[in-house]
């Protein structure tokens, strides 16, 4: 039994789950302290909600996603592509916790954190997963509009509002996943190819990619950084930010002239999940603190 819930479970991508969380209740908390009202119970149904839905749509990608999943070795064994969870009862499991992620949601939140969880869910599910992923070069870009929705989802949930702050959010978590994704895509080009997603490093090759993740890099520190002078969140978060961007952007542009793209691109990639977590604890505590 154990080994079932964990094959059921593993469906909901912990990891893409608890790091779109993250980011969700990070943006909550930059706009309580911002505006100086938290609330618990909001608190509670937006990120619940929140968590439900984002499980949703990842147990649906395992079911539109499992002819490409048994090609490639990261996703192999995943527990619908490997054979282990019958598509009927991931698609019954995911409306489950899609129907009461919405009902968390509308409930107890409002109709702007309704509206970017409806459209975070069909952004990822369908016109990425099903679409663009598999069609276009620009797949990422879409992907990218789907992963900044929890964030924005959590700001607005307590500013009820769509302002400056909520448009930052928004980009900075646009931005921070092309470095994230074309890096994985460097280093995993060839199971990509086999499996015939068009992505950047297979389309356009190694070096085009890699200014790509230089770029949005910047944009990327550029979008964080303007929370400061805005006057959303105090210079501690500024100096923490400025650092850590400072570095990455650094590390972006090794990649313009490495040796080694693979080598680069997984220490690029791991980088960029401690930027994440940074930013979030960042966004969290910078505007209650100097």
């Amino acid at each position: 039994m154990n080994s079932v819930i964990r094959q059921y479970y593993s469906m909901t991508k912990p990891g893409v789950l608890y790091g779109n969380v993250i980011t969700g209740v990070a943006g909550f908390l930059l706009a309580a302290g911002h505006f100086k009202h938290f609330d618990v119970w909001l608190f509670l149904a937006t990120i619940g909600g929140m968590t439900l839905v984002i499980a949703a749509a990842c147990v649906l990608n395992n079911v539109l996603d499992q002819d490409i999943d048994r090609i490639m070795d990261r996703t192999k064994m995943r527990a619908v592509a490997h054979g282990d969870i019958s598509s009927r009862k991931a698609t019954l499991l995911s409306t489950v916790l899609g129907a009461l992620g919405f009902a968390v949601l509308i409930a107890w939140t409002n109709l702007i954190v309704v509206t970017v969880g409806a459209l975070g869910f069909v952004v990822y599910v369908w016109l990425y997963g099903a679409l663009s992923k598999r069609k276009s070069i620009h797949g990422t870009l879409v992907g990218s509009i789907s992963g900044a929705m929890p964030i924005l989802a959590g700001y607005v949930a307590v500013a009820g509002k769509f302002d400056t702050a909520a448009l930052l959010v928004f980009l900075m978590l646009f931005f921070w996943q092309f470095p994230e994704f074309y890096s994985i895509a460097i280093y995993r080009r060839k199971e990509y190819e086999a499996a015939r997603i068009p992505v950047m490093s297979v389309i356009k090759g190694v070096h085009s990619t890699s200014v790509q993740i230089f770029v949005y890099t910047v944009l990327f520190v550029v979008s964080a950084l303007l929370l400061t002078p805005l006057g959303y969140t105090g210079w501690i978060y500024f100096g923490v930010m400025t650092l850590l961007g400072a570095y990455w952007i650094w590390l972006g542009a090794k990649g313009l002239r490495s040796g080694d793209s693979d080598a680069w691109a997984r220490q690029m990639f791991h980088f960029s999940l401690i930027v994440l977590l940074a930013l979030s604890v960042a966004l969290a505590f910078g505007p209650i603190l100097p």
